[in-house]
């Protein structure tokens, strides 16, 4: 039964995805983010303060998503087993985003490839943190590709990763650790020291599944009839040329089966920040790059579902 709620889980996310009017437990926990920050901002004010404030804001908000999550599933399994399965199904499809990162990429698309640059901008400004106001059709084709490829590890492969570990509980104490960072693990001066915490421990928390993905992502890029041997050699050599220890894992491969160059320098909050180049410019990146990632995007999720639920009957089978 519990192979069956993580395939259904995943199924659910294939098809549905997000839908926006959905009761969703990220909203709660953004809630949640909110709520204490602006408590610890009250009382914190020195950057010492602020970093142990947020080192508090952390292990209350990822330890109240996991005992309400776990709690509330005890709960239903003794009211009814089918009713607990059925909790179980819902929190798996809650921790998971394929779906909504593959949509948020295509409402980018639409619109450039209909040469509509502004449209475009304006959706890409939704789902990433620089400045679209001036990109070109290439740098707008990067932008929605490396998210997308960096994305694949916190928003598919990390979950299932952490559902293997300590079941849907602890996949929604992940989704808790990433939705920390995503709202306060800035380097910007606000979120500084009150968001360092919060991206160290995403850090850690996405430390094996993004070294994963460089090989999930590789062997999507057979699948897919792209470059794999290009993907598995520019993953390996460009799998530190990030800020972060984590994203280019996943963007590299990518960049290597497609035979394109991310990265580069770009624009954060009124701050130009140099970063370096992953890949190499085989040929120029286009639109159509965008279907490809998702493509190996999805490939590569339904590679590592099937990898963890192998590694769980083969643990339930030794047990």
């Amino acid at each position: 039964m519990t192979l069956l709620a993580w395939s259904l889980a995943w199924l659910l996310d294939v098809i549905i995805g997000d839908p926006p009017r959905w009761p969703h437990p990220v909203r709660w926990i953004g809630n949640l983010i909110n709520l204490i920050q602006r408590g610890v901002r009250r009382v914190c004010h020195s950057d010492r303060a602020l970093r142990i404030g947020g080192g508090l804001m952390w292990l209350c908000v990822v330890g109240t998503t996991w005992g309400v999550s776990w709690g509330v599933l005890l709960l239903a399994r003794a009211a009814h087993p089918w009713l607990g399965w059925g909790l179980e199904v819902w929190m798996i499809f809650t921790a998971l985003a394929g779906r909504c990162l593959a949509t948020a990429a295509r409402e980018v698309e639409r619109p450039l490839r209909a040469g509509d640059l502004a449209e475009s901008r304006l959706k890409l400004s939704w789902i990433v943190g620089r400045d679209t106001s001036q990109l070109q059709p290439e740098q707008i084709n990067r932008a929605v590709v490396e998210p997308v490829a960096e994305n694949t590890v916190d928003g598919i492969i990390a979950p299932l990763f952490f559902l293997l570990l300590g079941g849907a509980p602890l996949a929604m104490a992940y989704k808790a650790i990433n939705t920390l960072d995503s709202m306060v693990g800035y380097k910007h001066q606000k979120y500084r020291a009150i968001g360092m915490v919060s991206a160290r421990m995403d850090d850690l928390a996405n430390y094996i599944p993004a070294r994963l993905s460089l090989l999930l992502l590789s062997v999507a890029a057979a699948v897919c009839g792209n470059d794999a041997r290009r993907a598995l050699r520019v993953g390996w050599r460009d799998r530190y040329s990030h800020s972060s220890p984590n994203c280019a894992w996943a963007e590299a491969p990518v960049a290597g089966a497609l035979g394109i160059r991310l990265g580069g320098p770009n624009n954060y909050f009124g701050q130009r920040i140099e970063k370096p180049w992953i890949g190499d410019p085989v040929r120029a990146i286009s639109v159509d790059d965008i279907p490809q990632t998702i493509r190996l995007m999805w490939v590569a999720s339904t590679l590592a579902l099937a990898l963890f639920m192998a590694v769980r009957w083969l643990a339930v089978g030794a047990a």
